[in-house]
């Protein structure tokens, strides 16, 4: 099976957000804002975007 990639930035900073949502991002590889990773969108992967979907910037590759 072949997933698609994509890029997702951090554009929100992490204050004042829920523990959860903080190591949500953690999970994800975002330290800081602006901070970018390529990932492989998996099922469990894309759930992880769809909760903090409000602190990033996501685009297909």
């Amino acid at each position: 099976m072949e997933y698609k990639k994509a890029k997702i930035t951090q554009v929100k900073s992490r204050i004042g957000h829920p523990e959860r949502q903080k190591r949500t991002l953690e999970a994800l590889g975002l330290k800081k804002i602006n901070s970018v990773k390529e990932v492989v969108l998996t099922p469990q992967v894309e759930g992880m975007i769809n909760k903090v979907k409000h602190l990033l910037s996501v685009e297909e590759i």
